[in-house]
């Protein structure tokens, strides 16, 4: 793996960016996307660098940003338009190369090692930031490391509009010194785990006794404590987008809520609707998790691994409800989740037997004798299980994010 060069591109304030774009004479201007300013669930979804000026910044509530800055400019987000934009940069990446692995709809890695051995990386990074200026009006930011996670840390050091180039040999100077919550990958909980072990800054975690980091932290830690060290040999890989690992679904509710009852309407119908995903998509899964967010913006994430995968609705809301009364302290809240994740095909999983779906597989014996002897005959492939499936909810087919794998999906035809 010695020798790679990788490009982290980061578009900067991406849908202010492009409303921008669209229209020039906001240029300049302090503006913000949200959703309905009239509703608790409007917050600012990004902001430009001319209203980060003010103070403004992503997840703000709207009223609490015009409070500080009455002359922001809200606009409603219009998804169409940040689709088209992200096709035509990433259309932009592959004009280089093939070996472009996008992340989100505005961020990406690029591998240029191949192309770097004809031309400077820098020079590279320098034309693609241009292009992205001059053919799309859109401001970037690059990072040039020779790995993953330094190239997404060097393309944060500088924005907007910069270039920075990150070597294992200056993570000692630039890093290390660094709180471990400005780490990529760390988030608040596991910065707290990590204060607790006295490991309070990058370069702590680079130095810690492994054993320690494997014990308190598991193959995550151990994973992170290399990072801090600059090792990372993940690959770019232009697929990795349409490995679909959890699928899961959150709402913000309009008042900080304490009844059972209506909390308990609002599992239900967040467990259907991932069922219904899951079943568009043929996936099941044995972990499901809830999320909740406290009015006093606490995060609480809890999970349950089952022996069994789930994807039927009823099952889903009935793990996720024993969660949320098992964990619940009964505080306001103003946000809930359900998450169904280690996802699989359906027809890739293997149901373990238990006492109580030994008679349903009981059954099956006959049919499962002869497809042994039929695969004996012909290969294993000659018969695989199908799953029944349904038609796709309209939800579904109209996601952002699926519209988004969409757009690359076609690329690859």
């Amino acid at each position: 793996m010695a020798g790679r060069v990788i490009f982290h591109i980061d578009m900067n304030s991406f849908y202010a960016s492009v409303e921008q774009s669209h229209d020039p004479t906001l240029k300049g201007k302090a503006i913000a996307i949200a959703g309905n300013p009239k509703e608790r669930r409007g917050i600012i979804v990004t902001c430009s660098y001319e209203a980060r000026a003010h103070g403004i910044y992503t997840t703000m509530q709207v009223h609490e940003a015009k409070r500080k800055y009455p002359e922001l400019i809200l606009l409603p987000p219009n998804f169409e338009r940040y689709r088209a934009a992200s096709k035509a940069m990433f259309d932009i990446l592959r004009s280089y190369t093939d070996l472009v692995e996008p992340v989100s709809i505005d961020e990406g890695y690029v591998d240029v090692t191949e192309l770097a051995k004809d031309r400077h990386a820098l020079e590279l990074a320098e034309e693609i930031q241009q292009r992205m200026k001059s053919e799309l009006d859109l401001p970037c930011s690059l990072g040039i490391a020779p790995n993953k996670f330094l190239a997404k840390t060097a393309s944060d050091m500088k924005k907007p509009m910069g270039i920075t180039i990150l070597r294992k040999r200056d993570i000692q100077k630039k890093l290390w010194p660094l709180p471990v919550i400005e780490m990529h990958g760390i988030g608040e909980s596991t910065a707290e785990k990590l204060k607790r072990l006295s490991i309070a800054t990058i370069g702590d975690l680079a130095a810690a006794n492994t054993g320690l980091i494997k014990e308190k932290m598991g193959k995550n830690g151990l994973r992170l404590q290399n990072r801090a060290n600059g090792m990372d040999d993940r690959i770019v890989d232009p697929d990795s987008i349409y490995d679909t690992k959890s699928v899961g679904t959150s709402t913000t509710l309009p008042v900080d809520e304490t009844d059972e009852e209506n909390l308990k309407a609002i599992f239900r119908k967040l467990s259907e609707k991932v069922a219904n995903r899951l079943e568009a998509k043929e996936l099941a899964g044995p972990t499901v998790s809830i999320q909740t967010r406290s009015s006093e913006w606490q995060n609480r994430t809890r999970s349950i691994t089952l022996r069994n995968t789930v994807w039927k609705r009823d099952d889903i809301f009935r793990n996720a409800w024993q969660l949320f009364t098992k964990h619940w302290n009964g505080e306001p809240l103003r946000l809930v989740g359900v998450t169904v994740s280690n996802v699989a095909k359906k027809g890739e999983m293997t149901e373990q037997l238990s006492i109580f779906n030994f008679q349903e597989h009981a059954k099956e014996e006959p049919i499962l004798n002869l497809m042994s002897k039929l695969e004996k005959k012909f290969g294993k492939s000659v018969i695989i299980r199908g799953t029944r499936s349904q038609q796709t909810t309209s939800e579904s087919e109209t996601s952002f994010s699926k519209d988004f794998l969409d757009d690359h999906d076609h690329e690859r035809k």
